[in-house]
């Protein structure tokens, strides 16, 4: 019996990644901003419609070193259904979050709760776009600018993503992508910051913090980290970036077939499609009600991994009930966030899933046994 996992990295041909690779073994350029890392930064400009792309090791420090370079100070609003790095980014730069519960159909930040969490202490909103959902973002423009707010999205999970005709990357201050092997869009490891304009100097302080801080040849200027992209993540992006509206279709049939085989069960909730975004079907998000389903989220999971068929809880548990923040917050502040984490598991999702897997799980889910 094979093994199904909940996602698959999408890689081009092998010998497209030799020929986009052979290059390096003449300059020996392998990484500190090469051909390939600028090759990619001005083609996803282009792709994100976006001003300017900031190639960075890995969405984390992406995220962390964007937070370090806006000079944010006390407090940041966010959601802690999320992954760990969004949370741990704004404690890591000495901020306090503060936590917004979610909206019960997106999953993203609730924000009818927003306002009433700013405080003086406030100086940025740092919302998630969650499974490709995106938050509402002109209603979070308005708050932000009423109360004189920076707003960095996460927007790790949304590359391709568009919401009438705009990139996903355009909305904020700015963005972050995660180009993580199990994205929609990868480089092995990888990440970026895409903002339009040039606020600040925002450009310049980015490449700078990616690289220990150093200015130039004497002046270093800020204690920066090593997060670098180097030449062989970027290739593979290139290679990548070709293929990916056919490996965003190919995804587009599988959540179809989802969609048809488990829409209108009764205890079983999907996350609906959104008015005038244009999808990248990222994640399949199913919401469990053991009150009137056969059986809860856990037992499904289960059920799945003795047939090899690997699902995940994403996300659970959220993070203000970490180990690493007791005390200091508590999930029950967000009350629909803790329910949907205790809900929700993503089902296998990738482009080269055959619809008869999909078939065969959900024959697995909809059948007592």
């Amino acid at each position: 019996m094979k093994d199904i996992f909940v996602t698959r990295s999408s890689m081009p041909a092998f010998e497209e990644y030799v020929e986009e690779i052979k290059d390096i073994w003449d300059s020996r350029w392998l990484t500190n901003m090469g051909k390939k890392h600028c090759e990619l930064e001005t083609k996803l400009e282009r792709y994100l419609k976006v001003d300017h792309v900031s190639l960075f090791s890995n969405g984390h420090m992406a995220l962390e070193l964007l937070i370090q370079a806006m000079g944010l100070s006390g407090e940041v609003i966010t959601t802690p259904f999320t992954f760990a790095s969004t949370t741990h980014a704004i404690v890591r730069n000495g901020l306090k979050p503060v936590f917004c519960d979610i909206n019960p159909d997106t999953y993203t930040m609730d924000v009818t709760k927003i306002e009433a969490l700013i405080t003086e202490h406030t100086s940025a909103i740092l919302p998630v776009h969650v499974y490709g959902n995106l938050c509402d973002v002109e209603a979070i423009a308005k708050i932000a600018e009423r109360h004189k707010l920076k707003v960095i999205y996460d927007a790790a999970h949304t590359f391709g993503v568009e919401y009438q005709g705009r990139g996903a990357a355009s909305f904020g201050d700015a963005s972050m992508f995660s180009f993580h092997a199990t994205k929609v869009f990868h480089t092995i490891e990888g990440g970026a910051v895409c903002f339009n304009g040039d606020p600040g100097g925002l450009k310049e302080d980015l490449y700078g913090l990616k690289n220990f801080g150093i200015r130039d040849e004497v002046t270093v200027d800020a204690v920066g980290a090593n997060s670098k992209m180097n030449e062989f993540q970027a290739a593979m992006g290139l290679c990548n970036l070709r293929h990916l509206d056919e490996e965003i279709e190919k995804r587009g049939r599988v959540v179809s077939r989802y969609r048809e085989r488990l829409s209108g069960v009764p205890g079983l909730k999907l996350s609906a499609p959104q008015d005038k975004v244009k999808p990248n079907h990222a994640y399949f998000p199913v919401l469990f009600d053991p009150a009137e389903f056969y059986a809860d989220r856990d037992a499904i999971s289960e059920k799945l991994k003795k047939e090899h068929i690997f699902t995940r809880k994403y996300f659970y548990p959220i993070t203000n009930s970490f180990a690493c923040y007791r005390g200091l917050y508590h999930a029950e502040d967000t009350p629909v966030a803790l329910d949907v984490s205790h809900k929700v598991l993503t089902l296998p999702l990738y482009a080269d899933l055959p619809l008869e897997d999909v078939d065969r799980i959900c024959d697995l889910i909809l059948e007592p046994s």
